[in-house]
């Protein structure tokens, strides 16, 4: 999905998969825990953890601060998955 958009590549990134723009990383994939962490602001985090606390919710550190947030992929509704990408790449913009 990630690589679906423009001028997007894919890079290892620690224990993950790093999808970027040409300016940053928008989206991480972690195979092992079938999770994504997604860049989004920290008021757009606040709206989707809001869904459902237990497959939405904050990176558990700074980052989640900055409005990296960690989504479950087999338990988030594919759409819902394919938004919050969306605007993570059009953030990273």
């Amino acid at each position: 999905m990630a690589l679906s958009f423009p001028e997007t590549s894919q890079k290892p990134h620690f224990d993950r998969l790093a999808f970027r723009t040409t300016r940053k990383i928008f989206v991480t994939l972690h195979e092992g825990s079938a999770t994504i962490n997604v860049k989004l602001s920290p008021e757009s985090q606040s709206v989707y953890a809001s869904i459902d606390p237990a497959i939405i919710y904050p990176v558990p550190n700074k980052w989640g601060q900055q409005g990296w947030t960690t989504v479950v992929l087999a338990d988030t509704p594919e759409d819902l998955i394919r938004e919050m990408v969306q605007m993570a790449y059009e953030e990273a913009q």
